[in-house]
């Protein structure tokens, strides 16, 4: 496995005392694998609060890494296309348990291993064959759903348009795998919300810099009038420079997450990463202590954050409504 991981740069990091474990059988050993953070922000320092939150549950419930429980941290660096060899071998590495992050990742798992408990978050599971049902998921994977489809996608649309009134044209920053799931939900929401164009904008993998740059060269012929920041691993691995690329080309602009605004983001909407990370830490340790994952409901947020930049908005020229200050949970001065 070593030798593969090194060949496609794919990290694992194991936690202190592993070799003790696999001696004594006695102390459960979970691989985390994310589809582009570094391993290194795999940790209970993370920049991503979700990531954060699995190690602060995992700990508040008693789980001690190198004492009680191993962990071994991996990243696909964003490479999609070894995405599938990546699942492999952590699969024949025989961890107890797999944390993962995104429907690529967890459908990869899912056709690598029917025995290894999978823990996921991913976005509508069922439209997207991962469950056959939220209630009962089944067989050996549940989860979180951190997307729950068009609802969001409509929400986001009708915030960006109380800023910008006249706006019609949303730039969608997305990857072509999520390419018809996004369409979709693009035709339904211009549908209900009377949107009359969304331009979509097609990041090819490996999403890096240089495909990012490449992206955004090509927004001025695309005459948008606002962006939406689609719900992607990548996105946020890279949101840095996201932000960046999208202050130069001063378009209101509104996010998956508060995490963006807190770096510089105009506005956010979306389900809370903290109560993702917290789900997940809560799920595997109810699987480490003898529940069956296919009895475990796929766990779906109920907390929906709004939050804006006003410092951005005043950088852009815009004035916020009252109203939308008023609603929003966290105002950034």
């Amino acid at each position: 496995m070593r030798r593969r991981v090194l060949i496609f740069g794919l990290v694992a990091v194991a936690a202190v005392g592993t070799a003790h474990a696999q001696q004594t059988g006695k102390v459960p050993r979970i691989a985390v694998v994310h589809p582009s953070h570094p391993v290194a922000t795999l940790t209970e320092t993370s920049f991503s609060p979700g990531i954060r939150a699995i190690f602060t549950e995992l700990r508040r419930l008693g789980y001690v890494e190198g004492k009680n429980i191993l962990i071994e941290r991996y990243s696909g660096e964003g490479r999609a296309a070894h995405y599938t060899d990546l699942a492999r071998d952590v699969a024949r590495s025989n961890p107890d348990l797999i944390i993962t992050i995104g429907n690529d990742l967890v459908l990869d798992f899912k056709a690598t291993t029917t025995t290894i408990p999978i823990i996921g978050t991913f976005g509508v599971p069922v439209e997207a064959g991962i469950v056959p049902s939220l209630a009962r998921p089944g067989g050996n994977i549940t989860g979180v759903s951190v997307d729950v489809g068009g609802e969001q996608w409509d929400k986001r649309v009708q915030l960006l348009r109380q800023v910008v009134p006249l706006a019609t044209r949303f730039w969608l920053l997305q990857s072509r795998a999520q390419r018809d799931r996004w369409e979709a939900e693009q035709r339904e929401s211009d549908r209900r919300t009377g949107t009359t164009s969304t331009v979509g904008q097609l990041l090819e993998r490996p999403i890096n810099e240089a495909e990012y740059r490449r992206a955004f060269a090509t927004l001025a012929q695309d005459r948008a009038d606002a962006i939406i920041v689609s719900f992607e691993a990548e996105n946020i691995t890279n949101l840095k420079l996201i932000i960046e690329l999208i202050e130069k080309n001063r378009l209101p602009t509104i996010y998956p997450l508060k995490v963006f605004v807190e770096a510089g983001g105009l506005m956010s909407y979306g389900s809370d990463q903290s109560e993702h990370g917290r789900g997940l830490a809560v799920i595997a340790d109810r699987i480490l202590k003898g529940a069956k994952p296919g009895d475990i409901p796929v766990f779906q947020p109920t907390k929906f954050e709004l939050a804006i930049n006003l410092k951005t908005a005043k950088a852009l020229g815009l004035k916020i409504p009252p109203d939308l200050l008023a609603v929003a949970d966290e105002v950034i001065e």
